[in-house]
């Protein structure tokens, strides 16, 4: 096993990787910049490195100085966490080419999964089912209103090399298409420097499902069941739940067998996340994050596994320890993004914690980086850190979560914490019934 690791991140994942380490027996480096010099990330590691200043981009995002900080500490390996460089297959490649451990997937899987077009058509070679649309680019109006068409109105434009919701523009009707091109281009180039976009049908009420995996580097794939992540804002995930209320076993294990298979024959290695829609039973796959997700501890919580921990083992030559067999799903686990923002207008809310006080007991887990007197800086996103509950059932779950959240106390800032206690109240979310436009529409006719 690796003896000391670089950890590439801040904030509470870099707080999950740093314990799994040390649970192992590894040794950590922390870096940071200026503004999270006194961050509990930092505090925690064996080692710590100023890699540059505030902004992202001169520090987590400086390549050279993560490069030279693994260098001057002895760090065999680095741990990109998620965001920041975690997708970034040149970083992977770099890291490989000093002789260090890249702690994630093979660059040609990142490379090839960060590229929407390319990863539609490789997955749908491997038998994953797709959303209609378009085969690649879409290169001009004419083009997109032939596709769109074909598939039916309403039709989503996506960018090529988007995520987080940006570049994505709904058109039901063909007199909308051009200016959803245009709008989708132009905030793709903004945001990515990449203006390709493509064409999907839009499907009016899906659940968005995502099914874990496992891979060594001896061609064995496992899949640890599914997430359930519709609740969304701008299409960002706000609340997750494992399982989904919305899939039985048979569902489950048809659909996890069908993404074990595909990334066997792919030869993929290291944890992954293959996401879909879902709607009247049918699987639409829309892309695969090659990373540790935000939400990867619900999972963690109904199968006992611990995700880091597998990450590290098979990224150091092991091999996956258990079969899919051996995979069992016990309770029901909810997981909820504490944000430092304001609950009805999400205006970020950075600034001093005053008081933080964790809520605890049997079922529950809180993975923060924050404490009283920790000041939320302005420079990166506004996660707090994630409340997980488990219970032996949903109800149990959500009943657990309501406590929890009265418990949970935060002091000096804004937070999300409001907007989760009103959830746990509503009759939809209760039953379960739900789709990706929920919570949107939720919050207009609160808000109105």
């Amino acid at each position: 096993m690796f003896d000391k690791i670089l950890i590439a991140n801040r904030g509470e994942i870099a707080m999950r990787i740093n314990r799994a380490c040390h649970e192992m027996g590894i040794k950590t480096v922390a870096i940071h910049s200026t503004a999270d010099a006194n961050a509990m990330h930092v505090r925690m590691a064996d080692e710590s490195v100023c890699v540059g200043p505030a902004p992202a981009s001169g520090s987590y995002l400086n390549i050279p100085a993560i490069v030279t900080a693994c260098e001057i500490t002895g760090a065999q390996a680095v741990h990109p966490g998620y965001g920041f460089l975690s997708e970034n297959a040149r970083f992977a490649e770099i890291i490989e080419e000093h002789g260090l451990t890249f702690i994630g997937p093979k660059p040609a899987h990142i490379r090839l999964m960060g590229d929407k077009i390319e990863a539609k058509k490789a997955v749908k070679r491997l038998g994953i089912p797709v959303v209609p649309g378009s085969d690649g680019g879409i290169t001009n109006d004419d083009e997109a209103k032939s596709v769109a068409a074909s598939v039916g109105y309403p039709v989503l434009v996506k960018a090529s090399a988007g995520g987080g919701g940006r570049g994505m523009k709904v058109a039901r009707n063909e007199g909308e298409l051009s200016l959803a091109l245009s709008m989708a281009r132009t905030e793709a180039k903004a945001a990515f420097g990449d203006d390709t976009v493509y064409l999907e049908k839009y499907l009016e009420l899906p659940r968005h499902i995502e099914i874990q995996v496992l891979a060594d580097r001896f061609g064995k794939v496992v899949h640890l069941g599914e997430r359930d992540c519709s609740l969304q804002r701008r299409h960002q995930k706000v609340w997750e739940e494992a399982g989904s209320p919305a899939l039985n076993a048979e569902a489950r294990d048809k659909i996890g067998q069908t993404v074990t298979d595909a990334l066997t024959e792919l030869g993929y290695l290291g944890v992954g996340t293959v996401e879909f829609l879902y709607e009247n039973g049918e699987f639409y796959f829309i892309e695969m994050n090659t990373r540790l997700q935000v939400e990867h501890p619900v999972t963690e919580m109904i199968t006992g596994l611990d995700l880091v921990r597998e990450q590290l083992r098979v990224a150091h030559g092991g091999a996956i320890g258990f079969s899919q067999a051996d995979v069992t799903f016990s309770g029901h686990a909810i997981e909820c993004r504490i944000n430092a923002e304001n609950s009805k207008t999400f205006r970020p809310s950075p600034g001093l914690i005053k008081d933080f006080h964790v809520p605890g007991g049997l079922g529950v887990r809180v993975d923060s980086a924050a404490y009283s007197g920790y000041r939320i800086p302005p420079y990166y996103d506004s996660l707090i850190g994630k409340l997980i509950v488990h219970g032996k059932n949903r109800t149990e779950c959500l009943m657990r979560l309501r406590r929890c959240l009265s418990e949970f106390v935060i002091d000096g800032i804004e937070t999300t914490i409001p907007l989760f206690q009103s959830l746990v109240t509503e009759a939809n979310i209760i039953d379960g019934d739900y789709s990706i436009h929920w919570l949107e529409n939720f919050l207009k006719r609160t808000s109105a």
